[in-house]
């Protein structure tokens, strides 16, 4: 199952923290999509998923927009 997060107009680290706790309540395997336009979610949503051991399976730009695919540990 996919869930949606939209964090665009958020700062660091709202966005990381919004995603940690929505993922907290996905089955592992689950996806969460998270769209950011935070310059800082470049560095911010790969290291999140590094250190907490999520699988990043997509990061692409739309416009200003990122926009994250991380499926749960």
């Amino acid at each position: 199952m996919t869930r949606e997060l939209d964090a665009t107009g958020l700062l660091c680290p709202l966005p990381v923290l919004k995603a940690r706790k929505r993922l907290s309540a996905l089955a592992a395997g689950e996806i969460l999509v998270v769209t950011t336009d935070d310059p800082a979610a470049i560095v911010d949503m790969p290291h999140f998923c590094t250190e907490s051991g999520h699988a990043l399976e997509d990061s692409r730009e739309d416009g200003a927009r990122m926009i994250w695919t991380i499926r749960k540990a």
